[in-house]
């Protein structure tokens, strides 16, 4: 039985920001959602966030994760000082407890399911999950003999020179036999350079506790401002890529394009320079997205081409190009087949197969059937300064160029709107429309100087 806590309650100074440190976004989730995400092959029993700073908004931003436990640490007096608030809280649990920080968002959840598997095997008091930097300068350190059991941690600030030359570092990662922690937690001392309660002084009330060098030490990155931010960022991405390259994905160029790890991509997929896909985002099959193409939130299926184009909270079926220069929007659907072209706008609206949007239109609230063909600069005027109105268009009907359907209206199949036409009344199935001043040509006339 394994309950989490999570460290979540600073401020971040370095951040330069009015919002918490742990809300800031890394590809698309918050810091604290990644950590705590990292957690899901543990299946814990409990899971608790210490929050602080703000903690309104860092309780509002986890609302969606069912079973969280918060707890309040109102003077931010260390990293000791923080799990001390938890005694009342597991007075009962008798599991391990796991220890993170809400700003090391890149853990794997396998390195934690790993650890925890060490942890247990041993029957440590406490683990500590540790790496060995080239560059140690700013982390505590952690001082073993040859059976990886720690005999002392020293936080960088109070470390001596000689002590500074040891790279074993701390990762700020723990797991404890909690009923031992808690004995020992009130033993802490503020008596260092910060005036802190560390929680690294446990180790020296705690036996047996052992160092556990991660693999990958990019997993333990911490985020202290805007820069190692995006540090973070071009590990994950470089993570993210690596992994849908291996899967069957073609990136063209991978230093151009960014990819959200909610993202799913089919084998056989090609991306190409400058594309962004974000949050929910799938993509079928042999289909070929950008260049300069962003899409979010939307569903693409087989064989789809996306060139120059912003796809949000959308879906295209299969065998259906967009773009250059289009814009879908405001839960689109596009049938199988369809051709939407060249600066083309769509919003909320639903097109049937086989149905083409070539180019120069705005088609907003508007339910289109199959084998329609929308003439260049068709506008639906779904707006009359209070609503919007829909405007429906059956089977195998067509506008011509520069129409403007005024909503609500609705076009029946096999109709054919005329070039130019201002169409404000329903029409009928096979009919054709033209509502447009008739032409007046006064010949021999000249402008009058």
């Amino acid at each position: 039985m394994v309950a989490v806590a999570i460290l979540a309650a600073g401020r971040g100074t370095r951040m330069k920001s009015d919002l918490p440190k742990v809300l800031h976004k890394l590809g698309g989730r918050s810091l604290v959602e990644r950590t705590l995400a990292s957690c899901n092959l543990l299946k814990p029993s409990r899971s608790l966030i210490i929050v602080g700073y703000q903690a309104n908004l860092v309780i509002e931003n986890l609302r969606q994760n069912e079973g969280l436990e918060f707890v309040n640490q109102t003077e931010q007096l260390g990293t000791g000082h923080a799990i001390q608030q938890l005694i009342p809280h597991l007075r009962d649990f008798n599991g391990d407890l796991l220890v993170l920080n809400g700003d090391v968002p890149l853990l794997r959840p396998e390195t934690l399911e790993k650890f925890l598997k060490i942890h247990k095997n041993n029957q440590n008091a406490a683990t500590l999950l540790t790496a060995n930097l080239p560059d140690p300068t700013g982390y505590g350190r952690v001082f073993c003999d040859s059976n990886n059991i720690v005999s002392q941690i020293v936080e960088h600030r109070d470390c001596t020179d000689a002590q500074k030359q040891n790279h074993r570092i701390n990762a700020g990662v723990y797991c404890f036999n909690w009923p031992k922690l808690a004995q020992v937690l009130p033993k802490l001392s503020a008596n260092n350079d910060q005036q802190e309660y560390y929680l690294t002084e446990v180790v020296d009330y705690l036996n047996p506790v052992m160092a556990v060098d991660v693999e990958d030490a990019l997993e333990i990155t911490g985020i202290n401002d805007r820069r190692q931010l995006a540090t973070a960022y071009d590990i994950l991405q470089i993570r993210v890529k690596d992994n849908w390259m291996k899967a069957g994905v073609t990136f063209i160029d991978p230093d151009s394009t960014t990819i959200d790890d909610t993202v799913q991509i089919a084998p056989d997929v090609i991306i190409e320079p400058q594309t962004h896909l974000r949050g929910e985002t799938i993509i079928g099959q042999g289909s070929r997205i950008g260049p300069g193409s962003l899409i979010e939130n939307s569903t693409i299926g087989e064989n789809v081409t996306v060139l120059y184009s912003v796809i949000t909270d959308s879906q295209v079926q299969s065998n259906s190009r967009v773009g250059p220069y289009a814009h879908l929007r405001g839960h689109v659907n596009i049938g199988q087949a369809c051709r939407i072209g060249n600066f083309v706008e769509l919003k909320n609206s639903q097109l049937g197969a086989n149905t083409n949007v070539a180019h120069l239109s705005y088609i907003g609230d508007a339910t289109l059937g199959n084998r329609v063909n929308i003439g260049a600069g068709t506008i639906t005027a779904n707006y009359d300064g209070v609503n919007k109105h829909r405007t429906q268009i059956g089977d195998n009907s067509k506008t011509g160029s520069n129409s403007v359907l005024v909503a609500p209206v609705t076009l029946g199949e096999n109709v054919t709107v005329a070039a130019g036409s201002v169409v404000t009344k329903d029409v009928e199935d096979d009919s054709l429309v033209i509502a447009r001043a008739r032409q007046i040509v006064r010949k021999g006339w000249r402008q009058q100087k």
